[in-house]
Parts: C-alpha cells; sequence; structure tokens
C-alpha cells in the first residue's frame, strides 16, 4: 500500500518502472486517489476558495482564471463563490467554503465591507488603503499614467468620470488623475449616479478628453459622443480602465489602463499558501503598479485651452 501511495503521489523512493506500472494499472481500474479520504488523514482538503464581490462584473473572470492557475502550480484547487453584489452575500459565501473544508480563502470584499475570517487563513485583495490588504493594483498610479499620457497629447481641459463616489477604487482612480492634472490643467469630476453628463456641452466648454474608472463606462462615452455628432478620437479622447476583451472589439479600439492582474493573482496564492504552509516568515502586504496602452481612442488634441483659469471646470 505504502508504494503504491508513493508512486500515485510522487513521494517516497519508488523506481520509474514501479511508477509505470502502478499508474498504468490504476488507468485501467479508472482508480482516482480520494480527495476526501486524504483529508481526512492530513487535515487539509487541497481546495482554496475564492469569494468575487459579482461574477457578472466583467473584470473578474480574468483573475478567477488568474487565481486558478496560481492554485494549480501550487498544488491546489479552486473553488469559486459569489458575493452576488452584497455583503450578506459576501457572509454566505465565506460560510459556505468554510463548511466545504477549502484550507483557505482569497476574497475580493464588497464595497464598505471587512470580511471576517478566523476559522481558514484568509488573503484579502483590496484597495491599498485597506488595513486588511495583503495585495492591491496601485489605482492611483493607473490613473496618473492616463493623465500624463493625455497631457502628452496636448490636452489640457478634461472630464474625469466615475459611476460610484463611494467606490475606494473608482476613488483612488480619479485621485490619481487629479494629482496630475492639478495645477496644469483644468477638469471636472462627474458621477453617472447623479446623471450622464450632456457631453455635447461639455465639448463646447472645451474638454477634449474624458477619462473613465472603467473600459464599460468609457465605451457608454465612445457611443454617447457619437450621437451628439463627436468623432473619438478627432474630436475627443477618451480613456477606459482594465483592457477588458471588448477594450479591442470595437471601433475605435480603446485606449485603456491595465492591471497587472497575473501578478496580483500570483502573489495573493503565494501569501495564501504560505499561511497554510505555516512558515515562518510571510510575504508582506504589497502593491502592484500598472501599465498603458494608448490605441485609437486616444489622439493629440484639436483644440486649445481657453482663457479660463487653470483647476476645475465650473
Amino acid at each position: 500500500m505504502a508504494t503504491v501511495s508513493n508512486a500515485l503521489t510522487g513521494k517516497g523512493r519508488v523506481s520509474e518502472n514501479v511508477i509505470q506500472q502502478v499508474t498504468s494499472r490504476a488507468g485501467q481500474l479508472g482508480y482516482f486517489p480520494s480527495a476526501a479520504g486524504r483529508a481526512l488523514k492530513t487535515g487539509r482538503s487541497g481546495i482554496l476558495g475564492l469569494v468575487m464581490p459579482d461574477i457578472t462584473q466583467p473584470v473578474f473572470p480574468e483573475f478567477a482564471q488568474g487565481v486558478e492557475t496560481e492554485a494549480d502550480k501550487c498544488g491546489f484547487g479552486i473553488l469559486m463563490a459569489n458575493g452576488r453584489g452584497t455583503g450578506a452575500g459576501q457572509d454566505a459565501a465565506i460560510k459556505k467554503l468554510i463548511q466545504h473544508g477549502v484550507d483557505g480563502i482569497i476574497v475580493i470584499p464588497q464595497r464598505g465591507t471587512t470580511p471576517n475570517i478566523s476559522a481558514v487563513p484568509s488573503a484579502i485583495v483590496s484597495t491599498p488603503g485597506d488595513p486588511d490588504n495583503i495585495v492591491a493594483a496601485n489605482h492611483a498610479q493607473g490613473g496618473q499614467l492616463g493623465a500624463r499620457a493625455l497631457l502628452a497629447l496636448g490636452h489640457r481641459k478634461f472630464l474625469l468620470l466615475g459611476n460610484d463616489a463611494h467606490s475606494g477604487v473608482q476613488k483612488d482612480r480619479i485621485g490619481g488623475m487629479i494629482d496630475v492634472l492639478k495645477g496644469v490643467a483644468a477638469y471636472e469630476v462627474c458621477w453617472t449616479s447623479d446623471g450622464f453628463p450632456d457631453l455635447g456641452q461639455k465639448h463646447a466648454h472645451g474638454v477634449s478628453a474624458i477619462m473613465t474608472v472603467s473600459d464599460l463606462l468609457a465605451l457608454r462615452v465612445v457611443t454617447e459622443a457619437a450621437r451628439r455628432g463627436l468623432e473619438c478620437p478627432q474630436a475627443i479622447s477618451v480613456m477606459g480602465f482594465d483592457d477588458l476583451p471588448l477594450a479591442t472589439a470595437v471601433r475605435p479600439t480603446l485606449s485603456t489602463i491595465v492591471p497587472n492582474t497575473a501578478e496580483l493573482c500570483k502573489r495573493a496564492v503565494a501569501y495564501l499558501a504560505a499561511v497554510i504552509r505555516g512558515d515562518a516568515q510571510l510575504p508582506a502586504p504589497s502593491v502592484v503598479d500598472m501599465t498603458i496602452v494608448l490605441r485609437e481612442s486616444t489622439g493629440p488634441a484639436t483644440t486649445r485651452l481657453s482663457n479660463s483659469k487653470k483647476g476645475e471646470i465650473k
């Protein structure tokens, strides 16, 4: 029994000939090691839980795939749960994963929540300002990248567009944009929760660049601008965020800020694996910078800054 176990798990001293005989016979019998039995013996399931805020949002599938890839490298499977867009849904998802015996849980928390997980190790993937954060994308730095790129193209009047003024991620992204624009360009912050801005009016008042907090919002801007006869990027440049697959499936293709999702997943899984192993020294909380890709939706400014004062557009 010990020899068969070692041959199937790759542990212990077993010759290559014996490994081939055992695995061949196991395949003929349709035998697979019992995860439940192994869990009873080792006290570990070999499964990590992943809680997503809302799996209907297009930014999360890539993250889930990245976590699965990294977990597989570490010998773990993944069990995913959907927070369904609410704090109560998130709590229920965490509880179910614990009941299913996961060894640890990775959570992207719902806005305004602090997941309370004590039964198993956990890794929180949140904003840099979250005290419980283990790894975060550098949202402010991403906003800075976009603002610098559009300034370099000659734009001097900006509309900064978000859809949730209470979102820490969106506030960080717009905050990064403002850090670069303040004192050198005119800008206005608008939240679509208060109503979608009149793009024709904004353009008439000199706005030549619109920076958004997401690709979906940027695509809506491009569509609404076209309805008002504003061609992109000839009349107005538009910048997205997240580099969704849709960004290259439309025309004009969308300039956007690109999170390093693969690195985020790698660090989150590495931290959780270290906790589960009981490593004496754990990876420190970290922030992952973003990159920018310029495509067809941005171009040189065709209008000049008016005589209005630099700062916020009134």
